[in-house]
């Protein structure tokens, strides 16, 4: 990535910086707007939690006297009162900030609902130790504090479990932090000198050592060696590197010893834009989370309805105490204990499920997408197959020009690049020992090749279809002959003349044959775009029992093709490397980049795959469909407990004799957030 690529990206600001970055210190949106400090969230429900067990032990449980209540009677009553007004004042602030902000808004929602439940609950609960102690009025009141401080232990540890999936997302890719050294080598003039990371900018000359960790991103200025990225990429290989040729910080330099200019710091840099990447999808609620918050606004105001119209009528066919008392446990039951922790339950499951299988979801829409997939476009170099290519063979096609001259000079031209194609024809060069010049003016020709200059004569390496388009001569017969073996096929070209070509093959990965399967079995049609030719695509899909092909495409028409597949309303899921893949990964509805490329993760993808293993998309799709169906079941487990006990204890029932105790609500309450609890924690993926 070059500098202007980088200035392109978005910045982190320098407080986040994340070699000192604390993840206890987040904020998280307790809904409106309104943000509560994780360690704030903590204490807040150990606090409610550690107060609730007194109230718990000195109020009657359906309708029981417990020892503890005996022993501190008759002022266990302003015990309670006491303790659960801190509860109410300490523990409920977050939900009545959140309410105030959803109702400015005009938008009631969960934190609204909370309020009014809490609310109620307790000034209805204050009147009750009043008239039960003070104005001693028959039959008794009941208080509903035990219920007030339940449901504010609930709701906090719901939001507390919601922060820690930001927590515990974010830690695997902290973790990657920790990939960078504590130190660099700066270069000035000439000599080196020891600095902290933290005093690297963009700009800066620094050299790396052989075996040491690279500090930053950057471009290597001098100097040849290979990489190891696989903790960044996922790519388990050695990568060739040389002049021009970009490094990614905390990767991991081989034998060789390089100087390079460094283009992204631990602020700027790949590391740092990925934990951005997280940050802002952990921020981002999925259409389920809204849901929850439409179903919450939903219960607010059928709630609130069935209130007044049961205080009204029970007011004129019973009295003001029994109107009273129907209608507060009519809104104290609606209070959503289940629903609190339906969605955060499963997301934390999932995230946790996710980072453990290498997968980085950043648009938790798309895991929604999933049921509704009808095509899974993809790339074929690097997706489908392992992108280590090896010479086969190269040759000369003017008798002027050897064929090790034509190996040479197309090494030249790739030397320091770290595309797959261009790493084969590096081997192959240093195989044969031959001597590389110094390529200059080197740039990539899109969905093309690329071009320089080598002493002073300008060269193009090309595919066949360029050479078509340009209706330049070439031996078809031996591209034929080779392109159908399943080689890729690279031609270079001066002045209009193609001095020879480079053919290699590629080998397909292992786990690429069961992506196909299992796309197939999921009634997901599987289709190969790539930008190699025709012939050797074939040879690909035939082996993995691809039927839909289209090859020697351009970035853009893999764009365009995405689109044309949505034409008739279908779903699209592109998957592919993230290089020349970009365009058609933010065209799709679920973009899946293979192996973390440096735009890709923070520009196209939804998903990206921390490992380059075709498998691990079969995952996403279980993954997917899992969490969407644990969510709704869910849902529905929190919203059909309101739906059920509203009308209940509001005694539509009664004309038959039976209006719901607020004590049995309560307990059925307690019971629709455990199997709510219990269903999130059931969502596993097969291994």
């Amino acid at each position: 990535m070059n500098k202007a690529e980088m200035n392109d990206m978005p910045k982190m600001a320098p407080e986040m910086d994340m070699s000192k970055m604390d993840m206890s210190d987040m904020d998280m949106d307790m809904g409106g707007g309104q943000m509560m400090h994780m360690g704030n969230l903590k204490r807040k429900f150990w606090v409610s939690l550690i107060l609730t067990l007194p109230i718990l032990l000195m109020s009657p449980m359906m309708g029981m006297q417990l020892p503890f209540q005996l022993v501190f009677h008759p002022r266990s009553d302003y015990l309670v009162g006491v303790i659960g007004t801190i509860v109410f004042i300490y523990g409920g602030q977050p939900f009545f900030s959140g309410a105030k902000a959803e109702l400015a808004n005009k938008k009631p929602a969960m934190m609204t609902l909370i309020a009014m439940g809490i609310g109620v609950a307790f000034i209805y609960s204050i009147y009750a130790v009043i008239a039960n102690n003070l104005l001693n009025v028959t039959p008794q009141v009941t208080d509903f504090f035990w219920e007030l401080a339940t449901l504010i232990d609930i709701m906090l540890l719901g939001h507390w479990i919601e922060m820690n999936t930001v927590m515990n997302a974010g830690s695997a890719v902290d973790n990657l932090a920790k990939l960078l050294p504590s130190s660099a080598h700066k270069v000035v003039n000439g000599e080196t000198k020891d600095i902290d990371i933290s005093e690297l900018v963009e700009d800066d000359h620094i050299q790396v050592r052989a075996g040491e960790k690279i500090p930053a991103d950057g471009v290597i200025v001098s100097g040849n060696t290979s990489v190891n990225e696989s903790m960044v990429t996922g790519e388990a290989r050695l990568v060739e590197k040389g002049p021009d040729g970009k490094v990614v910080g905390g990767s991991v330099n081989g034998e060789g010893t390089f100087e390079m200019h460094v283009t992204g710091t631990g602020e700027t840099g790949y590391l740092a834009q990925v934990m951005k990447l997280v940050t802002d999808a952990q921020a981002a609620k999925s259409a389920q989370e809204n849901m929850a918050d439409r179903v919450a606004g939903l219960l607010f105001y059928a709630a609130l309805t069935v209130a007044i119209v049961a205080f009204i009528v029970w007011m004129l066919v019973g009295n003001l105490a029994l109107a009273l008392s129907i209608a507060v446990t009519v809104l104290v039951i609606a209070c959503p204990h289940a629903l609190g922790l339906a969605v955060p339950l499963v997301v934390a499951r999932s995230t946790a499920i996710a980072a453990s299988h290498g997968l980085l979801i950043r648009n938790r829409d798309s895991m929604e997408k999933v049921k509704e997939l009808n095509y899974a476009l993809m790339d074929k170099t690097g997706t489908l197959t392992a992108g280590n290519f090896k010479v086969a063979e190269y040759q000369s096609l003017d008798p002027q020009v050897k064929a090790d001259e034509v190996l040479s000079l197309m090494a030249s031209l790739e030397n320091g690049s770290s595309h797959p194609l261009a790493v084969g024809i590096l081997k192959a060069a240093k195989a044969q020992k031959l001597t590389l010049a110094t390529a200059t003016d080197g740039h990539q020709i899109t969905g093309v090749g690329l071009s320089g200059t080598v002493s002073g004569q300008t060269y193009q390496v090309v595919s066949a279809a360029y050479l078509d388009k340009q209706k330049l001569a070439y031996d078809q017969a031996a591209f034929n002959r080779l392109a159908s073996a399943g080689n890729s096929v690279s031609f270079l070209v001066q002045d209009q003349q193609v001095l020879g070509y480079v053919a290699q093959g590629d080998q397909i990965k292992p786990e690429a044959k069961n992506l196909i399967d299992s796309l197939k079995a999921q009634k997901i049609t599987p289709v190969m775009l790539t930008g190699d030719n025709a012939q050797s695509a074939q040879v690909v899909a035939k082996q993995l029992g691809i039927t839909e092909v289209h090859a020697s495409l351009l970035p853009e028409d893999k764009a365009k093709l995405v689109q044309q597949y949505q034409g008739d309303g279908s779903r699209v899921m592109m998957i592919g490397d993230g290089v020349n893949d970009a365009p058609s990964l933010a065209s799709a509805d679920i973009g899946v980049a293979i192996g973390s490329g440096t735009d890709v993760a923070i520009d196209s993808a939804d998903v990206v795959l921390v490992k380059s293993n075709p498998n691990d998309v079969v995952e996403f799709l279980e993954l997917a469909r899992q969490t969407t169906r644990k969510m709704a079941q869910n849902l529905w487990w929190g919203a059909g407990y309101n739906v059920i006990t509203i009308p209940l204890a509001a005694g539509i029932l009664a004309p038959i004799g039976f209006i719901l105790n607020p004590m049995v609500g309560a307990a059925v309450m307690g019971l629709s957030t455990v199997v709510v609890a219990i269903n999130a924690m059931t969502l596993h993926i097969k291994d």
